[in-house]
């Protein structure tokens, strides 16, 4: 068993790599960096014009045909690159699950629109005083003949403020067990009683609460049986806890490399020249290729019919603490001047360092977090107890 792509798909990535060379432009990058929203309509729709957007999926729909490893092949350029991608991925990913469980008129209106780049799609998961504890959504959605009312709110609901819909959680039935009384709704983002409020994150990115008073939606837009929310969750949650990291530190490898070799050390030597250098940036280097190969361990899983049920946890949970303590090592190794920001002048790597620590930080909560991660892995991969 190997990992290492083939001459297919690393002609795909080298296209791929050239389009993003093209239109991710040092203003283009700052200027989505000072706004805070990972998302660009023309960017996105760029993607859906080159066949980015979806290239796994069937040519009918938009797609490619093209196998996993392309696909993990572009998502791994995207990452290296911090293309504003995420209202793209989250957009795909309720698509997907449309796909499968939708009915035939919200496929139509909704799969070919979001492959088009005409529809987009936040998530509405987490509540304010729940935490990681999805399962304890307390926002209500009520029935009123072929009508549901919601009321309640939802914290993280990033692009909220700018998407077309949101993949909402809702319970429906406050006298079953918390798992058993939830159902799943798109919710039009325009509806009569929806307020979006930022919310700023330590990586400098906005993301919102999301606040429902008495916002009705027809039957139409529920997605799943009536109570069987956190099943159809599930199809989302499993993508997203297969999420690897390793390209931004990759990203950060490159940096390093970059700053070791042109920064001089106080005899004149370059900094890549002194061992404590190397041994640093080293170390890096191996926690990335670990972190490359648990997340194609992945890939090639799925390519072979199987579900890396903690597998994936395995890559997310190793790939963002690895993150963390990479960007961490390498504020060390640089010293005070890594701390200068984010496209400050004279800030090395232009302020990559200090950007990079602070956003590896969000990562390990990001998908469900660390701790929620290796209770998969025990309980699903392990067969512990609970």
């Amino acid at each position: 068993m190997h990992f290492q792509p083939d001459s297919a798909t690393e002609a795909f990535r080298a296209g791929v790599r050239a389009h993003l060379d093209d239109v991710l432009t040092a203003e283009f990058e700052e200027r989505i960096y000072r706004s805070g929203v990972a998302h660009d309509d023309d960017f996105a729709r760029g993607l859906v014009d080159k066949g980015y957007f979806a290239p796994s999926w069937p040519a009918e729909l938009g797609g490619q045909d093209r196998n996993a490893w392309q696909e993990q092949a572009l998502n791994e350029e995207l990452m290296r690159c911090d293309a504003p991608v995420y209202l793209s991925e989250t957009t795909r990913m309720v698509a997907s699950i449309i796909r499968e469980i939708g009915t035939p008129a919200m496929k139509d209106r909704i799969v070919r629109g979001a492959l088009r780049g005409d529809i987009t799609i936040a998530l509405g998961f987490s509540e304010p005083e729940c935490g990681s504890d999805v399962a304890a959504a307390a926002t209500r959605a009520v029935r009123d003949g072929d009508e549901w009312v919601i009321n309640g709110s939802k914290m993280f609901t990033t692009d909220g403020h700018i998407a077309d819909y949101v993949f909402l959680l809702a319970r429906t039935s406050p006298d079953k067990p918390k798992h058993k009384g939830l159902t799943m709704f798109l919710v039009p983002l325009d509806s009569e009683g929806v307020e979006a409020q930022a919310v700023w994150t330590l990586s400098g990115e906005r993301t919102n609460i999301t606040f429902y008073s008495d916002v009705r939606i027809g039957d139409e837009w529920r997605i799943g049986d009536v109570d069987a929310g956190w099943q159809v969750l599930g199809l989302s949650l499993q993508d997203e806890h297969a999420s690897g990291w390793g390209p931004h530190i990759a990203r950060l490898l490159h940096h390093a490399e970059a700053w070791a070799s042109n920064a001089s050390s106080a005899d004149g030597s370059p900094r890549i020249a002194k061992p404590e250098v190397r041994r640093r940036i080293a170390r890096v280097a191996m926690e990335l290729e670990v972190a490359m190969l648990l997340q194609r361990r992945c890939v090639w899983m799925a390519e072979n019919g199987q579900t890396p049920v903690a597998e994936g946890p395995m890559s997310k949970v190793f790939s963002t603490e690895a993150l963390v303590r990479a960007s961490q090592d390498i504020v060390e190794l640089v010293g005070p001047d890594a701390m200068r920001s984010y496209f400050e002048p004279t800030a090395p790597e232009h302020g990559r360092f200090e950007h990079l620590m602070r956003f590896s930080l969000g990562t390990t909560i990001y998908a469900g977090t660390s701790e929620v991660q290796r209770t998969i892995i025990a309980q699903r991969g392990l067969g512990l107890p609970r």
